[in-house]
């Protein structure tokens, strides 16, 4: 079918809008979904169309994971007879639809809740061979929050697998509504995804907005060009904004020109003006990463609005690591490229730190473990940078015996002296599981010091268990360990709750009896002998053999708890030594002894960069992948 063309961006009535997302588990088939919609509206032609077409970086494409929500602007034309199928009281004609892709893994959380806030509706999208999964549940609730319309659908119908029956049942129970209204549809195949865009026109409110007021606008992403300086995207509330217009964002205060503004279909689209309801995007010129807020209000210069939208909730980091260039050169390098990358990621927080063993870098916050793979990754390639990543740890709360409290978010900060109690970050995690594996689950989260917090059965086979867990277990191998003791069966899905008194200690790693900053750790008591075995051993391969033998200890303050040796490098001075009397030889030896113990204590112990990339990233965990 060949739409019609769309109306003018600006000129378009609020009644043919409707906005939308489509939220989802991982893997649920979100991408492709879009992909099959963006070709059946006509905005992406044979030629262009490509899979996972919205997700524009490298890494998402080789991953196949969505990291950065997208927005398109799509014309639908309603035959007749679809008017006439599915109730659409307009009859035929052009609507415009908005929609927003949204990433689906538990770390990237934030994306979808600023895609909601753009939005009037949501499509719930579900696996017709794998059902509901945690992070299915975890965005219908943040959806239900921004009280949206909920759309569910049924995915990958052709499956041989598929059962969608009894997952319809599950999700129409989950909705609150008839499993015959549950839509079923193969986003590959692009079976019932016109039935889909028509339900869109049909169940989705239009977007309410006053045309006259002042215009308001809310930011809801923003990208850095390199050419163009800040790109915003934004939903327009109220009133419209147009070109050449004077901006004002009402955080700050800041004004700015219109110098650009215009649509996303899929590719940017420049227009006069954008109005109620409507998506789209901005350029003022501006390089200054800092002044493009998201959440922020829009309004202009003269007669603009008093009372700003509201804005979005910053997310706290969950896992603190620092980021040190190999070459220090590249310092300033590095700060350049976190701050044009935290335009694009309003989640990533850094700042500057000092490490003996590593050099100049930044303590960075991230929301999870992929949060910080993904940034590092993109890091190193949009910027050309070569990073060392300290191994990851969670921010705890530290009262000493005189009442003093300590934020610590690094080992290095962890305080000396006497400690009263050390409180550590939890999180409330809800697993979905086949019940086979009830057990397997319950040992795993018992080792990672979880409490059980109750079980319920979603049907016969699926149950969904909810623990409360520290945040500083999850954030090394749990994921991994859940998914192979599961057979790769169950989800994970975890929000921040507070947190709890744990008897924690820092794990100090000693080279000849001086400490290296970057590989101590905050573990828990029962687990510091471990870890102290494991990075002593660890260190003892990694580090090459000096001319004086050197001790690698693991202490917890002054006592040692675990110990290797690496062996000196010696000499041969019996050589030249052949039969003769025996007293020659230990002369030899006690002498070249006396020179060995005067080389240990001027000595220093050079560890090679190689030696702390390969300690730090099989300690740390920062090479799970999730």
């Amino acid at each position: 079918m060949t739409p019609n063309p769309a109306p003018k961006p600006g000129s378009t009535p609020s009644s043919i809008i409707r906005n939308f997302c489509i939220i989802a588990h991982i893997d649920h088939g979100k991408s492709t979904l879009a992909d099959r919609m963006l070709q059946l509206t006509g905005v992406v032609d044979e030629r262009a169309a490509r899979a996972q077409y919205l997700d524009r970086m490298d890494i998402e494409r080789e991953r196949g994971i969505t990291i950065k929500s997208q927005a398109v602007r799509m014309p639908w034309t309603i035959t007749e007879e679809a008017a006439a199928e599915h109730d659409i009281e307009a009859g035929a004609g052009t609507y415009v639809l908005n929609m927003i892709d949204t990433p689906g893994h538990v770390d990237f959380t934030y994306e979808v809740s600023r895609s909601l806030e753009a939005c009037e509706a949501a499509i719930l999208l579900v696996d017709a061979a794998q059902g509901i999964e945690a992070q299915t549940l975890a965005n219908l609730y943040l959806a239900m929050g921004a009280d949206l319309h909920i759309i569910p659908v049924l995915n990958k119908i052709d499956l041989p697998n598929a059962n969608p029956e009894k997952y319809a049942a599950e999700l129409a129970g989950l909705v609150g509504c008839d499993p015959d209204d549950v839509l079923r549809v193969s986003a590959k195949s692009g079976v019932g995804v016109e039935a889909l865009l028509n339900e869109i026109v049909k169940q989705i409110p239009a977007p309410v907005g006053d045309t006259e007021a002042p215009a308001r606008a809310l930011i809801f992403d923003s990208v850095y060009d390199t050419y163009r300086g800040v790109i915003t995207y934004v939903r327009v509330v109220d009133g419209e904004l147009t070109h050449r217009d004077r901006i004002k964002m009402m955080s700050t205060n800041a004004t700015h020109e219109l110098l650009e503004l215009g649509v996303i279909s899929p590719e940017q689209v420049k227009a006069d003006k954008i109005g109620v309801g409507e998506v789209g995007y901005l350029i003022t010129g501006v390089k200054d990463v800092r002044q493009s807020r998201v959440g922020d209000t829009i309004t202009t210069q003269h007669h603009g609005a008093v009372e700003s939208l509201g804005g979005y909730k910053h997310p706290n980091p969950m896992v603190y690591s620092g980021l040190y260039p190999l070459d220090g050169d590249q310092f300033g390098d590095l700060r350049e490229a976190l701050e044009k990358l935290q335009l694009n990621d309003a989640a990533l927080t850094y700042e500057p730190e000092t490490s003996g063993a590593l050099g100049f870098g930044f303590r960075c916050g991230f929301l999870g473990l992929l949060h910080m793979e993904i940034t590092r990754d993109r890091l190193e390639r949009e910027f050309n940078l070569d990073l060392i990543s300290t191994a990851p740890n969670v921010v705890y709360e530290v009262v000493m015996e005189d009442g003093s409290q300590f934020e610590v978010t690094n080992p290095s900060e962890f305080p000396e002296g006497k400690i009263n109690e050390v409180r550590e970050p939890v999180v409330k995690a809800t697993i979905l599981s086949p019940s086979d594996y009830i057990g397997t689950i319950m040992e795993l989260c018992q080792t990672k010091r979880g409490t059980l917090q109750g079980m319920d059965y979603l049907s016969e086979d699926r149950v969904e268990m909810r623990y409360v867990l520290p945040m500083g277990e999850i954030v090394f191998d749990f994921f991994d360990q859940l998914k192979s003791r599961t057979k790769g069966y169950a989800s994970l899905d975890y929000e921040r709750q507070g947190d709890q008194a744990a008897d924690l200690v820092k794990v100090d790693i000693l080279l000849q009896g001086e400490p290296v900053d970057a590989f101590s750790a905050i573990v828990h008591r029962d687990a510091a002998y471990n870890y102290g075995v494991m990075m002593a051993s660890k260190l003892k391969e990694l580090i090459p053999r000096q001319q004086f033998e050197v001790p690698i200890q693991a202490a917890i303050g002054a006592r040692v708890i675990a110990r290797e040796n690496i062996r000196a490098i010696r000499k041969d001075v019996l050589a030249k030594c052949y039969g003769g009397d025996i007293s020659r030889k230990r002369k030899l030896l006690e002498k070249q002894k006396e020179g060995k113990k005067r080389m240990k204590m001027v000595g220093r112990v050079e560890v090679p960069q190689e030696a702390f990339v390969a300690a730090l990233a099989t300690s740390g965990g920062g090479e799970t992948k999730k």
